[in-house]
């Protein structure tokens, strides 16, 4: 293939869906992987293909190190090239009070998030490094990257490491011309949130300084952004696509 390689994890649905298809229609050859949506995955490659774009899907445990190895093998076996971008997306979340998570749920989520974006950045990261041509890796993190979240403390311990863990790929991976960046969502409609509030956008655009939610496609902005050459000397940051949402202190009477 003559287009470049973006890998997504987590690509089958929300925000990892509107990534795929902005990354596509933006030239890039896109493999992604998902977990339980199948049907959902087929559908955005058919799509796709119906546009003349370039895409393929694949089944992933994101945690688990064969897995990882497979879907990236067979990605770039697919585009008989490096992959020039990697955005770890695929995450997941467990609402609970600390005093009442379990074990076995902490385990899910630091696996899936955390352990999932290094396994995935390490393995590219080679590949990029071998290929010599350089490369971006986009980790998505969240809100919870700079305060605490209510009832998620497993998802903000595996959020506020994926940040750390930004600064320290880019440190480790610039020698190689790879720049890691992180975006940070704040409140973005997708259909997970409107399942968690069927009035999302009434509870959080009055608390958001730009009067509104945000929408997937605001975050896929950014990721180009860090994927383009105008933030080639852009690496170990993190970027808050929140219309201000966690830069507003609690101020009374405002």
């Amino acid at each position: 293939m003559d287009q470049p390689l973006a890998i997504v994890t987590g690509g089958s649905s929300g925000i990892g869906q509107h990534l795929v298809i902005a990354l596509a229609r933006a030239g890039y050859a896109v493999a992604f992987s998902y977990h339980s949506q199948p049907a959902s995955a087929q559908a955005t490659v058919e799509m796709l293909a119906g546009e003349g774009r370039q895409a393929m899907a694949a089944a992933c445990d994101g945690g688990l190190k064969a897995d990882v190895e497979r879907f990236i093998s067979s990605a770039v076996a697919w585009a008989a090239r490096a992959p020039e971008l990697l955005v770890n997306n695929a995450g997941i979340q467990t609402w609970s009070p600390l005093l009442d998570l379990t074990e076995e749920r902490w385990d899910a989520v630091i696996r899936t998030n955390l352990k999932g974006c290094f396994l995935h950045t390490q393995l590219a990261g080679r590949l990029m490094a071998e290929a010599g041509r350089g490369g971006s890796i986009v980790n998505i993190g969240s809100g919870c990257n700079k305060v605490a979240f209510p009832n998620l403390v497993d998802y903000t311990a595996s959020k506020g490491g994926i940040e750390q863990f930004t600064k320290s790929s880019a440190v480790e991976l610039g020698k190689f011309g790879i720049t890691v960046n992180c975006v940070a969502p704040g409140a973005i409609a997708t259909e997970r949130t409107a399942a968690e509030a069927p009035d999302y956008a009434g509870q959080w655009s009055p608390l958001t300084p730009l009067g509104r939610v945000g929408t997937p496609e605001d975050v896929a902005g950014v990721v180009l952004f860090f994927a383009s050459n105008a933030a080639r000397f852009v690496t170990g940051q993190t970027l808050w696509v929140d219309g201000g949402l966690f830069s507003r202190a609690p101020w009374p009477d405002y």
